[in-house]
């Protein structure tokens, strides 16, 4: 592993001393000019104001209304309370020397009804937002969807029930209206293997579906959104610079016994080549998953076609390392996971292995599909329970930990991965899903007792690092 420090750096070590640029021993000089250094977040995980100027209800408000699904009974009705304190939240990120911006637009506050007429007070919000980025030198950057289905459109099936391409269609073509005179960077979903899989296969994140009868549909559909989303951008937004994001999971066998090496073929097949694959043109992974044959009961005339979409860029998010062995449980996959706990390795605060390198070897699988113009890192970063002590945040573990990504990310590129942009997953510590509030990804702390933000230590350096 590329070690950035030379031993164990000391608690009172802070990155704001340009002199310690010389251990880093890379600079923002090193990824060139035209690279883009961002900050991400999501509509559901910060805004909060769930009822708020004609908001309607999406499937993650209904998920969470049930305590148990979600650890410690969190909710995530105020959230980070960005729809307040937005303005506050893009100064933090002028103040950090970010120059881009993702976030998401919610879909039920932008119809509330989840299709037919939009509601003027939830576009004028994203207008504000978007007013706002530009007013600080921030380039924005809109995510379409980021998991926040309404409620009402989940009634009718959701992501299972075909009508939804429609539903989405329209729900893109009045984004694109609305807000494409000021943002030329969009992105179409935000993990699809995460809300298809985690929530019509699993049932562990909202809405709530279990089952292979409910996840092929609902993949599907999705993976006919993410495409047909991206045709009606680049009809309707003129010069439009147009992605979407996948996560990928550093997969690698327990041992090299062939079934095992078989069990981590699948999962690479599931986690990290179902949906980019058909987007290239390169269809369904049934090679190494024949079972994924049956998602053809789902596919009309010209589906294979209409896949396909030529991306001006790729993003990417890592968060996690999965090693696997062979399993007759769960059938069709034939895989497990051996949990990091067992392994005996750094875990962060949602028990996931803490493995920067895991970022390079994703970069380096992508680099073989030569369909890709450029791979944006849409989302990178790490959970901790960090803690507010005397006015900072001295989270060295993330410091580190990003740090050492950004390593990873400079010997991608030098060995000709192109990367053309990083973003820190996230701006501000937020509702992370159904771990709820305890697991901090932020380069700001939230106190969520009375919404005070502070820049932590690793926000401190960037600033520093990205300083013009």
């Amino acid at each position: 592993m590329f070690q950035i420090w030379n031993g164990i750096m000391h608690k009172e070590t802070i990155m704001t001393n340009k002199s310690n640029y010389n251990e880093l021993l890379i600079t923002k000089k090193d990824f060139g000019k035209s690279f883009t250094w961002g900050v991400s977040a999501s509509a559901f995980q910060t805004e909060g104001a769930w009822d708020t100027d004609d908001k309607g209800m999406s499937v993650w408000d209904v998920f969470t209304r049930n305590n148990r699904k979600v650890k410690d009974y969190h909710k995530a009705k105020v959230a980070t309370d960005f729809y307040n304190q937005y303005k506050n939240d893009i100064a933090l990120i002028r103040n950090m020397n970010f120059s881009a911006f993702r976030f998401s637009v919610s879909w039920p506050r932008i119809i509330p009804g989840g299709t037919g007429k939009p509601s003027p007070k939830g576009i004028s919000f994203y207008h504000r937002i978007i007013d706002s980025c530009l007013k600080n030198g921030i380039e924005p950057w809109l995510t379409l969807y980021h998991w926040d289905l309404p409620q009402v459109l989940e009634e009718k099936g959701g992501w299972s029930n075909r009508e939804i391409t429609g539903w989405f269609e329209s729900y893109t073509d009045i984004c694109t209206r609305a807000f494409g005179d000021k943002i030329k960077n969009w992105i179409i979903l935000n993990e699809p293997m995460s809300f298809t899989g985690l929530g019509y296969f699993s049932g562990y994140h909202a809405p709530g579906r279990k089952g292979f009868r409910n996840f092929l549909p609902a993949a599907h559909h999705a993976a006919l959104c993410q495409s047909n989303g991206g045709r009606i951008v680049r009809q309707n937004v003129k010069d439009s610079y147009i992605g979407t994001t996948f996560s990928m999971a550093d997969i690698s066998p327990v041992n090299q016994e062939e079934k095992n090496i078989g069990a981590a073929r699948r999962l690479d097949a599931v986690f990290n080549r179902f949906f980019i694959e058909p987007a290239l043109g390169l269809g369904y992974p049934l090679d190494a998953l024949p079972s994924l044959k049956k998602i053809e009961k789902y596919m009309k005339q010209d589906d294979d076609k209409n896949l396909v979409f030529d991306f001006d860029f790729i993003g990417i998010q890592y968060f996690f390392r999965i090693v696997t062995a062979f399993s007759f449980l769960p059938p069709i996959l034939f895989a497990k996971e051996i949990p990091a706990i067992k392994r005996n390795v750094e875990t962060n605060a949602m028990g996931m292995e803490v493995y920067q390198k895991g970022l390079y070897h994703v970069l380096k699988k992508i680099q073989d599909y030569n369909q890709i113009k450029t791979i944006v890192i849409t989302e990178s970063g790490i959970c901790y329970q960090d803690k507010l002590e005397n006015g900072r945040v001295h989270d060295h573990q993330r410091l580190k930990y990003l740090q050492d990504t950004l390593r990873y990310t400079l010997k991608a590129m030098k060995e000709g991965v192109n990367i053309s942009g990083y973003f820190v997953w996230s701006l501000t510590d937020n509702f992370e899903w159904k771990e709820g509030l305890k697991p901090r990804f932020g380069l700001v702390y939230v106190d969520y007792q009375n919404l005070k933000r502070v820049i932590k230590d690793s926000g401190l350096w960037f600033r520093e690092f990205l300083e013009k």
